[in-house]
C-alpha cells in the first residue's frame, strides 16, 4: 500500500473553522443539554478533531432559567463552594441555585464535562449562557441546534 496517498490531518488554530450555534434550554434535561454543549465546545463532531487544539464551536444557550432536572435532583442535589475563610464551606440545593443564579447551574454542569487543563479554560470561554430568548450574537448568524436529535 502506498503510504504517501493518505495523511493524518492535524488541526491547528489557522486551519480550524469555528461556527456559532444556539441551543434553546427550554424544558431540556440539564445533563443531556450539558453533554451536547460540551461535545460541541470540544469539537468532537468534526472530522479534523485534534485533542490538544481548540477546534470546537462557539455555543450560545438561551432560556437557561427554564432548564429541567429529573427525579428528586432539584431538592437533593447539592452544590458546595468555599469562601476561602476557615469554616467557610457553603452548601445549597439545585433549587436554591436555580432561583439565585440560573446561569451558574448550566455553566457548572458544562464546565465539569470539559478538560481540567488550560485547554478546558479556553474552551469554556466559547460558551455563552443567557436568561431569556435574547442574545447579543445575532451578527454571527448562529444556527439553531436541537439537543434531542443526534
Amino acid at each position: 500500500m502506498n503510504t504517501l496517498s493518505y495523511k493524518t490531518v492535524s488541526a491547528n488554530k489557522a486551519t480550524v473553522t469555528k461556527e456559532w450555534v444556539v441551543i434553546d434550554a427550554t424544558d431540556q434535561v440539564l445533563g443531556r443539554l450539558a453533554t451536547k454543549a460540551a461535545y460541541l465546545l470540544r469539537g468532537k463532531h468534526k472530522p479534523n478533531f485534534t485533542p490538544h487544539v481548540d477546534c470546537g464551536d462557539n455555543v450560545i444557550i438561551i432560556n437557561a432559567e427554564k432548564i429541567r432536572l429529573t427525579g428528586n435532583k432539584l431538592d437533593q442535589k447539592t452544590y458546595v463552594r468555599h469562601t476561602g475563610y476557615p469554616g467557610g464551606q457553603r452548601k445549597e440545593t439545585a433549587k436554591e441555585l436555580l432561583k439565585r443564579r440560573p446561569l451558574a447551574l448550566v455553566e457548572r454542569a458544562i464546565k465539569g464535562m470539559l478538560p481540567k487543563t488550560r485547554l478546558g479554560s479556553e474552551l469554556f470561554r466559547n460558551l455563552y449562557v443567557y436568561e431569556g430568548p435574547e442574545h447579543p450574537h445575532q451578527a454571527q448568524e448562529p444556527k439553531q441546534i436541537n439537543v434531542n436529535e443526534n
